[in-house]
């Protein structure tokens, strides 16, 4: 434990459900890493008997950051107010500011999607695109009516080529 009482060297998984309660916050590092953060609340509720009717316990307040592609795909997917699920790597941190100190409860997220209790959402797979090459405009376009095979895809398609694979995709299977 350090001065703090916060464990040190302990890697926590958690899952959480919740809201997202501020608009998420995209920056590229000076390295070019992508992070994406936002704060989730979760509030519990219960069943209150005596009054015949659901209440609100306490929210417990998380910092959600994301990196890499998941930051790229948080950032263009995840809205304030969204209803969320999020798993990750629990960090509890202690801090202190003059008089002040106080506990942040962060998670690293490992997978973050919306919770389909609440609503629907149409999924839409990442195409990680090839290095850029190096190559002029002229010689790709020559490759392209040669017949040869490009990292490009055409930028106005037919609906239903929208959602095709290009022929040399390959194939992944996810398991359910």
């Amino acid at each position: 434990m350090d001065s703090l009482g916060n464990t040190v060297g302990m890697t926590d998984n958690i899952t959480l459900i919740g809201f997202v309660a501020t608009p998420p916050r995209h920056t590229i590092t000076g390295e070019g890493l992508p992070i994406t953060s936002f704060r989730l609340a979760s509030t519990h509720r219960r069943f209150d008997r005596a009054q015949g009717r659901w209440a609100d316990g306490e929210t417990n307040w998380f910092t959600i950051t994301t990196f890499r592609q998941l930051a790229l795909n948080a950032a263009g997917s995840v809205s304030k107010g969204d209803r969320v699920i999020v798993s990750g790597r629990l960090r509890i941190r202690g801090w202190e500011v003059g008089d002040r100190s106080g506990t942040t409860i962060e998670v690293e997220a490992d997978a973050v999607g919306h919770d389909l209790s609440w609503g629907t959402t149409a999924f839409s797979r990442t195409i990680v695109s090839a290095p850029a090459r190096t190559e002029n405009v002229e010689s790709s376009e020559a490759d392209a009516t040669a017949g040869t095979s490009s990292t490009e895809f055409p930028t106005e398609a037919a609906p239903e080529a929208e959602e095709s694979q290009p022929a040399d995709a390959e194939s992944v299977a996810v398991p359910f």
